[in-house]
C-alpha cells in the first residue's frame, strides 16, 4: 500500500514541477505537507468514528498532537 501511496506523490510532484513552465518552485515541503495532512485526517477521523485516541493510536503519534493537528486544519 506504501508504494501506491509513494507513487502517487512521485507523480504528482512530477506534474507540480511540469506544470510550472519554467516558473521556479516555491515552499514545496509546506504545499506536500499540507496537501497529504489534512486528508489523511479526515480519513483517519472517520475511520476511529471520530475518537482522537483512536485516531492518535492509528497514527502512531500523541493524542495532543493530533489535537493540535486538527486545530491547524480547522477540523475540529
Amino acid at each position: 500500500m506504501s508504494n501506491e501511496i509513494t507513487d502517487c506523490v512521485k507523480r504528482s510532484l512530477n506534474r507540480y514541477f511540469r506544470d510550472l513552465d519554467g516558473q521556479a518552485p516555491h515552499a514545496i515541503y509546506d504545499m506536500v505537507l499540507t496537501a497529504v495532512e489534512r486528508p489523511m485526517l479526515e480519513v483517519i477521523m472517520k475511520q476511529a468514528g471520530g475518537n482522537q485516541t483512536v485516531a492518535a493510536q492509528m497514527l502512531g503519534i500523541n493524542r495532543n498532537t493530533l489535537r493540535k493537528k486538527l486545530t491547524e486544519h480547522d477540523l475540529l
